[in-house]
């Protein structure tokens, strides 16, 4: 499996342990930087590359998932999320890990460099890359609605039981708009 890193000067030195220990564990890693230490790089330029090539290795029907790291991992993720076919999570967790995959079928991971050990941050990434979607219909489902709002910006229906309440449908319970 292809693995595409990308981080910025917060997440380098993990990036640069991943790509190692990917090696080590039979998995092929792609490096999209840095590539060297600059307190005032921006992590959308790293990060955007690499989320860019698992959407694009996955539409090609190959086997590919993304690593992206900073500081707290939070722009790094929201980066990946920016391009269409990704599902980036940000994990803090064995658990977190597993239903990223499990359950949102994330294709790329985010993790936050300041704010666990390099083992626990490794460890994280192992499960993600190790943990397969579920492929039950309602995760399915739910993804598959996410997909059609990322193409045509139109929301998904709401279901019967949030118009509960409100004969009409431009009042806060049957409208789209939040509650006050």
């Amino acid at each position: 499996m292809r693995v595409h890193l990308g981080s910025d000067h917060a997440g380098l030195d993990l990036k640069d342990h991943l790509a190692t220990w990917l090696v080590d564990h039979g998995y092929e890693p792609v490096d999209h930087g840095p590539f060297v230490y600059d307190a005032l790089d921006d992590y959308p330029v790293f990060c955007l590359r690499a989320a860019q090539a698992v959407a694009a290795e996955q539409a090609d029907g190959l086997d590919s998932l993304g690593v992206v790291i900073g500081g707290s991992g939070n722009g790094e993720q929201i980066a990946a999320n920016k391009v269409v076919g990704v599902r980036s999570a940000l994990v803090w967790s064995e658990e977190t890990a597993v239903l990223a995959r499990e359950h949102n079928d994330a294709n790329v991971v985010s993790v936050g460099g300041r704010l666990h050990s390099l083992e626990d941050m490794t460890r994280f990434v192992e499960v993600f890359l190790q943990t397969a979607f579920s492929g039950e219909e309602r995760h399915v489902r739910r993804i598959g609605q996410l997909a059609a709002y990322e193409t045509d910006h139109e929301l998904p229906p709401l279901p019967a039981s949030a118009l509960q309440g409100s004969a009409d449908p431009g009042t806060a319970a049957g409208s789209d708009s939040p509650r006050a």
